[in-house]
């Protein structure tokens, strides 16, 4: 019995990691964490009874224990009981906290020898010299959830690092790949939450329009792949069938592909090293019989440059990039800001921070705050 835990169990990667252990025996859920979603993860606990819950916000502690004290299941709050879950002994866990918040949980597991599923990016992001030298030091498991991580990972299974010649990332290019530049100032919020291909949380969604999110995979391919900045690409694949790919110094590629769904590199980073029998249909070649591929336009969708200049900038310039893009997409979802705001916004803030090339955990703490109060005081006061 493979003992699982899972942060951030409410949001999208959390709830389709339950729906794929609802599926199998041999998992036995040990955890679960949310921020304050609590009548879902009080569900969540009657069905599949984990020892120890989470709820972030404490002001709603006392409507989980009330469910849940009598079925015997303890309950924790705030950041201090998240970091104590996070010091648990299971076989895996899975970190699916959305942004900034999810990074000490990241660290906690890999210097505790805990098997990381890591679908939290922000904590390579901003915080990926730490993780690499964690990994190094301790020799612990890493095994990347997003789809183009996972399918970079599969790749490089059974291969040397000094085979690669580069690794290839590729994009839908999200619902204004083929827009026009000069009417992005009319995007709504409505058009940005309607990607093409894949069902995902509405931030992650803001973030494939924006591309931000190629920005991020930019920066976590590096800190976890151990490669130059100069031997990753990013690839735009409307079709959203390769899910990456990687290219050796003998010429040959490996691609990892499939139809669009998160559950399959969920299912993998839950069972591996082995792989699980899924029900799902067989691949339809002759459905996707064509498959096409362009080059990105960094002018279309500056984010990514952003994000490339912040990874070769400095550490603490991915950090202030991580959290000022959180906080503009956060207020592009309530509708305080226009979408061409959102790259100004962290553009903006990242020139106004002398970059640290490696900051400890207490400098990227103080530097979360500083972006956090930068960007209150000067956009939205």
């Amino acid at each position: 019995m493979k003992k699982i835990g899972i942060l951030g169990s409410t949001g999208s990667i959390g709830t389709q990691a339950l729906e794929v252990i609802r599926n199998f025996f041999n998992y036995r859920v040990q955890y679960l964490s949310c921020f304050s979603n609590y009548n879902e993860i009080i569900k969540q606990a009657k069905e599949f009874r984990p020892k120890k819950v989470c709820i972030i916000d404490s002001d709603l502690e006392k409507f989980v224990k009330k469910e849940l004290n009598p079925e015997g299941i303890e309950v924790l709050s705030g950041y201090e009981g998240l970091y104590e879950i996070s010091k648990e002994s299971v076989d895996l866990m899975l970190n699916s906290i959305i942004g900034a918040d999810g990074m000490e949980s990241s660290i906690i597991a890999l210097d505790n020898d805990i098997p990381l599923a890591l679908a939290n990016k922000e904590s390579v992001v901003i915080a990926g010299w730490i993780i690499r030298d964690i990994q190094k030091k301790k020799n612990s498991t890493l095994i990347p959830v997003d789809s183009e991580h996972s399918a970079i990972f599969q790749c490089l299974l059974g291969e040397r690092n000094s085979n690669i010649k580069r690794i290839l990332l590729t994009g839908s290019g999200g619902p204004f790949r083929s827009r026009d530049f000069k009417t992005f100032d009319k995007i709504t919020l409505n058009e940005a939450l309607c990607h093409p291909n894949w069902s995902m949380g509405n931030k992650i969604t803001i973030d494939s329009a924006t591309m931000m999110n190629k920005g991020l995979e930019f920066i976590e391919a590096y800190w976890l792949f151990g490669v130059k900045k100069n031997m990753i690409d990013i690839v735009i694949h409307p079709e959203s069938i390769i899910h990456s790919m990687v290219e050796f110094t003998d010429g040959s590629i490996k691609a990892q592909m499939g139809n669009p769904d998160m559950k399959v590199p969920i299912r993998f980073s839950l069972s591996y090293p082995e792989r699980c029998l899924a029900e799902s249909k067989l691949f339809s070649f002759s459905e996707n019989n064509s498959l096409s591929f362009e080059q990105v336009d960094l002018n279309k969708f500056p984010c990514i440059k952003i994000a490339q200049d912040a990874l070769s900038s400095g550490g603490s310039h991915q950090v202030v990039l991580n959290i000022a893009n959180d906080y503009a997409v956060s207020e592009f979802l309530k509708g305080e800001i226009s979408f061409l705001d959102i790259h100004k916004t962290i553009d903006c803030c990242i020139n106004k921070h002398q970059a640290i090339e490696k900051p400890t955990l207490d400098e990227i703490r103080n530097i979360s705050i500083w972006t956090k109060e930068y960007i209150k005081k000067e956009f939205f006061t």
